[in-house]
């Protein structure tokens, strides 16, 4: 047992933040918290006076271990772009978990990842949910499957375009994905399929089972509505993926409670549809009402980076607490696992790290990551 004491904690929970404040860790959890936590003899004091001490920072898509930064043709698993529609692949079994980028993440207090296929492909495969440290690589797997990827926009029809091959426009990007939804829901009407096309299409039946959400790559405008229509008519769970111009139909994402991960903004104007790309369009998302959170797209923006992303949008107008919610408990949330991560309480996950300064200060330095009640130090 351990207790960290001492320390300014961001509790982001109703509590808000306590001044000279001591979490007691046991394990993996959290057993206690407060200014009057009783510490039990033996027990193992980090000395957190004048520092400052937040939930483990959580992104919520990135390419970690699966888009290795060194190795860009041996260690680059993000794309099977020969079939278009290949619900069927997992994430998890092309993530190198010795990737240096995981150094990285602890580095930077990121202790949860979602790491998703890329979007060549209209339907990329299954994400999964990640620790950053654990005293195993198979262990670091936290929830798998954790959503299933899909695209629309530029990306599948500059692939497939390129191989005069199907989706060549928006309009095939969207009928292609209807038409593998429809052929899931087969499965749940008893038809039969071959032992393949059951295999392939599984996924997504448990996407019309709302068991998962549908991850869904989506910067202009326009593809969000063809997301949201193509939401309506299944009855599905979504979270918008980028988001660049959802600010445009912000009331759109509002009235049908979809949420939006948002990013990477620490980037140029790579391409068209992220013309709109600025820091700003947190503040537009959180005055009409849609949650949101911060991401990296790893390795596209650098994954230990993902708290200054917050620190820019503070500003550009973005209230400090509703930056910091945005790459803690608000990411766990839109994860759909803020029942353990994303905020420190009694009985969650000690995922826990101390900052020299506030967290979303440039200055700011992390001292100790803690993964599940591991620890870290650069």
């Amino acid at each position: 047992m351990l207790a960290i004491q001492g320390g300014r904690i961001y509790t982001m929970s109703s509590t808000g933040i306590l001044e000279n404040g001591t979490i007691l860790v046991e394990q993996e959890r959290i057993v206690d918290i407060g200014n009057e936590v009783n510490i039990p003899p033996g027990c193992e004091i980090i000395d957190a006076r004048n520092k400052h001490v937040c939930p483990g920072i959580i992104d919520a898509h990135s390419h970690l271990g699966l888009c290795e930064e060194i190795y860009r043709v041996e260690g680059d698993d993000l794309n099977e772009d020969i079939e278009p529609v290949s619900p069927q692949l997992q994430a998890v079994d092309g993530i190198n978990f010795w990737d240096i980028g995981f150094q990285d993440a602890l580095r930077g207090g990121v202790t949860r990842v979602q790491v998703v296929p890329g979007s060549a492909n209209i339907i990329g495969g299954q994400a999964v949910l990640l620790k950053t440290l654990a005293s195993n690589p198979s262990g670091m797997v936290y929830r798998n499957p954790w959503g299933v990827k899909a695209a629309l926009g530029e990306n599948p029809k500059r692939v497939y375009g390129g191989k005069r091959k199907t989706p060549r426009t928006r309009m095939a990007n969207a009928a292609l994905l209807r038409e593998a939804l429809f052929a899931a829901a087969r499965l749940g009407n008893n038809e039969q399929l071959d032992a393949a096309g059951e295999f392939r299409l599984r996924p997504l039946y448990r996407v019309l089972c709302r068991e998962m959400p549908l991850l869904v790559h989506a910067h202009r405008a326009d593809d969000i509505l063809t997301a949201l229509r193509i939401k309506d008519e299944f009855n599905i769970d979504m979270v918008i993926q980028h988001g660049t111009e959802a600010f445009l139909v912000a009331e759109e994402l509002a009235r049908r409670e979809v949420k939006v991960a948002m990013g990477p903004l620490l980037v140029n104007r790579a391409k068209v549809e992220m013309q709109k790309v600025s820091f700003k369009n947190a503040k537009r998302l959180q005055e009409a009402g849609v949650d949101f959170c911060f991401i990296t797209d790893h390795p596209v923006v650098p994954i230990q980076h993902l708290r200054i992303c917050a620190a820019l949008a503070v500003r550009e107008g973005l209230g400090e607490a509703e930056a910091l919610k945005a790459i803690t408990s608000s990411a766990a949330a839109i994860l759909g696992v803020d029942d353990e991560l994303g905020s420190i309480e009694k009985g969650k996950r000690a995922d826990l790290v101390i900052f020299s300064h506030h967290p979303l200060e440039t200055q700011s330095r992390v001292e100790m990551t803690m993964v599940d009640g591991i620890r870290w130090r650069d």
